[in-house]
């Protein structure tokens, strides 16, 4: 492993290039800008950054923004180490941006993912019982038909909530980035009137649509009644399938995507548009006149829990979507009255699929509307920005994220990214260049420029992750059996090692290394849609730039 971390796949010439040495020189070093020929395309010294709390090391940090000519087959050297090699110039994210969308496709369940669209990931459709599937004994009596959507992560099980997030998160992209309702992904849908993302995404919505239980309220989550080995590929599920009970927050998710997606699909099929927000205004009314109802956190029986005992954040959510696509009062009233309203919603990372309040505060500030307080709004929001940004300046490695006690969360590099979309924002709203710069280098941790010096996202730079939890993603278990897709993010350290592999290899670890490319190591390498949703948010961003 080089001492020198560099983002792998390259640097924007317009932007920020720096790299991290780990050294234990406390003076200045030399460093060099060698190009593919061999030849010194730059030089100079290195600034000295001591300890770094996230890694444990003792490091420098290169800084060779000044260099603004193209190439392919940069390295830098510093004593006597040599980065891998990376591009400079233009047009490096677009890319990128296709394949972290790609990725969702091959995760579709109840249809067969075609060799001819992505070669080497052809399958049988899965779970097509899907179309008939029974309430576990605690959750009702009746049967749905909760077919499609996408499975959410390395297991088959299908989430509302996690769901909910990722179709936020994909639609905030396409309503706010540029470039994306031409972005070709290779669907079978592809070439019928409609974006290609919104083709994707609509199919994830139709599942979130089917998962309403009679009386308007939501099913949390359904999947199998135990869990499966590795590898199981889909359609050889042997488990039977089951829906959970129904949930607040489910039902919120439902309103608040419901709600934005009516806004966004109405250019394309105006009949989807009013029933997703019929659909909307039934969810938000049923959360509210029904008592409010929990995910239970012993549920880990076939998947996963997502337990969440506080929904104040996805009524806010809710109602911040139905106001921004109706601007009718009493939703206006919803968002104002709500105690998250005023309240500092960017923490540690701004949202996930249990805290969406900054969800409803990014969409308060970039969605046009006459909601009285933009102004604090949107001064709320380049608060947030300034602190993760002061964060990323104070960090060897330019990570705007610094969790508490250099404890690092489950799926880190998804509150990373989630923490780099608020200075996107933070952009679109002042046009100030230290946002957009922030986002660039904080895009580089991903890529390679950690402690690891290991990229995230498969597929992308000289080493990165191939080995993501996955039941169908095998290739470490079955050599028959391909690795994720390329753009497939890995969910990166996580303090908590959860799991046996985890902690028999990683014990003691310090924050960034606390993080192993095994497929058996689910805490710190799965792969999650809703991990997947943020790389194509920034992705997005990054390719306008380029």
């Amino acid at each position: 492993m080089s001492a020198v971390a560099v983002n792998q796949v390259g640097y924007l010439l317009s932007g920020p290039k720096r790299a991290t040495l780990v050294t234990a020189a406390v003076e200045p070093l030399t460093w060099q800008l060698v190009d593919d020929t061999g030849r010194i395309a730059a030089d100079g010294t290195t600034e000295p950054r001591g300890l770094d709390v996230s890694s444990g090391q003792n490091v420098h940090t290169i800084d060779f923004s000044a260099h603004q000519h193209a190439g392919a087959g940069f390295t830098l050297t510093a004593g006597d180490a040599t980065s891998h090699p990376f591009r400079i110039g233009t047009g490096l994210h677009r890319p990128l941006l296709a394949d972290a969308m790609r990725f969702f496709y091959c995760q579709r369940s109840g249809i067969e993912i075609r060799e001819d669209l992505r070669p080497g990931y052809g399958r049988p459709a899965g779970h097509l019982g899907d179309r008939d599937v029974p309430c576990a004994p605690d959750a009702g009596d009746h049967r749905l038909d909760v077919r499609g959507g996408w499975y959410d992560a390395g297991d088959q099980g299908k989430y509302v909530v996690n769901g909910g997030i990722t179709v936020w998160q994909l639609l905030h992209a396409f309503e706010h980035r540029s470039g994306l309702a031409d972005l070709a992904l290779d669907l079978p849908e592809s070439g019928n009137g409609v974006p290609d993302l919104l083709n994707e995404v609509r199919w994830e919505l139709d599942f979130l649509l089917r998962m309403r239980a009679p009386g308007g309220l939501v099913h949390h989550k359904m999947h199998d009644l135990a869990w499966t080995g590795l590898p199981t590929l889909p359609h050889l599920d042997p488990q039977p399938r089951v829906l959970r009970p129904v949930s607040t927050a489910a039902t919120l998710n439902l309103a608040a995507v419901a709600a934005q997606g009516s806004r966004i699909y109405r250019k394309y099929d105006a009949g989807y548009a009013d029933h997703l927000l019929a659909a909307a205004r039934t969810a938000f009314t049923a959360a509210k006149s029904n008592p409010l109802r929990y995910a239970p956190v012993e549920d880990t029986i076939g998947g996963g829990p997502y337990d969440d005992d506080d929904v104040r954040d996805e009524f806010y959510w809710a109602a911040a979507e139905l106001y921004l696509t109706t601007g009718e009062p009493e939703y206006a009233d919803a968002v104002l009255s709500s105690p998250l309203h005023t309240a500092d919603v960017f923490g540690p990372y701004a949202f996930d699929w249990a805290a969406t309040a900054a969800a409803a505060r990014l969409d308060l500030a970039l969605v046009p509307n006459a909601l009285p307080g933009l102004d604090e709004v949107r001064a709320s929001v380049l608060a947030g920005a300034d602190r993760y940004l002061g964060i990323q300046q104070a960090s060897p490695y330019a990570i705007a994220y610094a969790p508490p006690g250099n404890q690092w969360h489950w799926g880190s590099n998804s509150m990373v990214l989630n923490n780099l979309v608020v200075l996107a924002v933070a952009h679109d709203l002042t046009g100030e260049a230290g946002y957009r710069d922030g986002v660039l280098e904080g895009l580089d941790y991903i890529l390679g420029r950690n402690a690891l010096n290991l990229s995230y996202v498969t597929g992308y730079g000289t080493d990165y992750a191939e080995n993501q939890h996955s039941r169908w993603y095998a290739h470490q278990l079955d050599p028959g059996l391909p690795h994720p897709p390329k753009g497939t993010l890995a969910g990166g350290p996580n303090s908590g090692l959860q799991d046996e592999v985890a902690q028999a290899r990683l014990a003691g670890c310090v924050g960034q290394f606390c993080y192993v490319d095994d497929i058996e190591s689910w805490s710190t390498n799965e792969l999650t849609i809703n991990w997947n949703a943020p790389l194509v948010w920034i992705a997005a961003f990054a390719a306008e730039l380029g």
